[in-house]
């Protein structure tokens, strides 16, 4: 005569003795193993992965150096009555001039735009580059800096140069901010230029500057 334990088996049906056992609340299943971060492989500065948090502390120290503009050496001496009076000419005239990109930079300053000209010395730096590493780490300082969203020197781009850059910084190139540099020059040409051509700075320039004392 079986014993009630074993009856007790005997009558068990085929699901419940196919059901597997239940857990404890100690038997917590696994869970699967996180993908990667599909982020940690992006370029863009939106991202607060380590990955992305380890490549911008590396390039922090050396960005000021990487991204110094053209050389303004020329500007250091006091322009001629000439030139100034060419700025007025046209503003391809006055970008041209070193002297003028500074004086021009320094308006821009008091307007609180000057990341417009910062951003175009950037991109024009970026197309004398050659070797293929620096021009990717270049490009991705120019975007951190000035296109992306989180930047404090965000410049103003519409959102079909946006997408473009976008899908261009997936292999950047010496010529990658070419339709924003355009778009950039266009915007100071159209707005700060006609300003600033009647501004005290650049009046102060047309004066007559007093002959300057010969030690005998």
């Amino acid at each position: 005569m079986p014993t009630p334990n074993e009856a007790e088996k005997q009558h068990t049906g085929p699901e419940e003795a196919d059901r597997p056992p239940s857990m404890s609340s100690h038997d917590v299943a696994p869970r699967a193993a996180p993908s990667r971060n599909p982020c940690c492989l992006c370029w863009c500065c939106c991202c607060s992965c380590s990955w992305n948090q380890e490549r911008r502390r590396t390039w922090q120290a050396s960005r000021e150096s990487k991204l110094q503009p053209l050389s303004s050496c020329a500007a250091c001496a006091p322009p001629s009555p000439e030139e100034v009076q060419s700025w007025a000419q046209s503003f391809d005239k006055l970008m041209h001039s070193p002297a003028g990109r500074s004086v021009f930079r320094a308006f821009l300053r008091t307007e609180y735009s000057e990341e417009n000209m910062l951003f175009w010395l950037a991109c024009e730096e970026l197309k004398t580059e050659a070797n293929q590493h620096v021009v990717d780490e270049k490009a991705r300082l120019i975007y951190e800096d000035y296109v992306s969203i989180l930047s404090p020197k965000e410049v103003s781009l519409d959102s079909r140069v946006r997408e473009g850059i976008n899908r261009k910084m997936q292999e950047p190139s010496a010529h990658t901010f070419d339709d924003a540099q355009l778009q950039i020059y266009t915007l100071m040409h159209r707005d700060s230029y006609p300003r600033f051509l009647s501004s005290p700075t650049y009046r102060a320039l047309l004066l007559p500057q007093p002959p300057q004392s010969s030690e005998a």
